[in-house]
């Protein structure tokens, strides 16, 4: 009798975690929400450039919790009153028009790389979940841990938060509880970030990864030996005044 030919082992389940605000897209995509509304009419010129202004400050800066959450705040403000279905509808006109010029090519390509492995892809956000669920179907990967926002009875967003916004420490609460919903070991999983305010993401995981990071993370992964991936961002489109908004 021939003894059977023992089987490899399956390789070990992998969750890839992604940050989206520059490390998938160019800049905060709340900004990009803020210039469709604006584009649709539904806030004027000066609302907007309080959303460019935090674009810029996160550009140049990066991530800063207080100016974060104002801008959510903002945001979440044009969106109180209206049907969800209304809300889908301008996330994908967002995503279509001003995520996909800015998306970071090399970036997507690496969450489709894991994806194609038989990985897990999240994305872990603070961005609105009815914007990122809009960006994991855009690119093709499993889904997206995002800052919950309240939906009334009759179908309508009231412009809350639901519990805590999906930011620093959050984001690796999150990550290791999906983990460990899922059976798999956060030693194998792997985590991107650009920013300092993820450190406790990428501590949390087998593998960690600095996407153009800002100051703060890139000592802290040179101390780590996290490797460092350098991205060249497209270039800004930028927004033209169009007279016949209100103002």
């Amino acid at each position: 009798m021939t003894d059977a030919v023992p089987r490899p082992a399956a390789p070990a389940p992998v969750i890839a975690f992604f940050d989206v605000d520059n490390t998938l897209v160019r800049g905060a995509s709340v900004y990009y929400v803020g210039r469709a509304a604006f584009r649709r009419g539904l806030i004027s010129w000066r609302d907007v450039s309080v959303f460019a202004w935090h674009q810029f400050r996160f550009l140049a800066v990066g991530e800063n919790h207080r100016h974060l959450r104002s801008a959510r705040t903002r945001a979440l403000g044009l969106v109180r009153g209206h049907q969800s279905e209304a809300i889908v509808s301008l996330t994908r006109d967002v995503y279509r028009d001003d995520i996909v010029p800015n998306l970071l090519s090399e970036m997507v390509d690496r969450a489709k790389n894991h994806v194609a492995q038989g990985h897990e892809v999240w994305l872990v956000t603070a961005t609105p979940t009815v914007l990122a669920e809009v960006i994991v179907e855009g690119i093709g990967v499993t889904g997206a841990l995002g800052t919950g926002v309240e939906i009334s009875e009759d179908g309508r967003f009231t412009g809350e938060i639901l519990g805590d916004l999906m930011h620093g420490p959050e984001k690796a609460r999150a990550a290791i509880a999906y983990a460990a919903e899922r059976g798999v070991s956060l030693a194998d999983c792997v985590a991107y970030s650009d920013s300092s305010n993820d450190i406790p993401l990428l501590e949390a995981v087998g593998t960690a990864y600095a996407v153009n990071p800002d100051k703060k993370l890139a000592t802290h992964a040179a101390l780590r030996g996290w490797q460092v991936i350098t991205v060249v961002p497209p270039a800004p489109v930028r927004v033209a005044r169009t007279p016949n908004r209100r103002s």
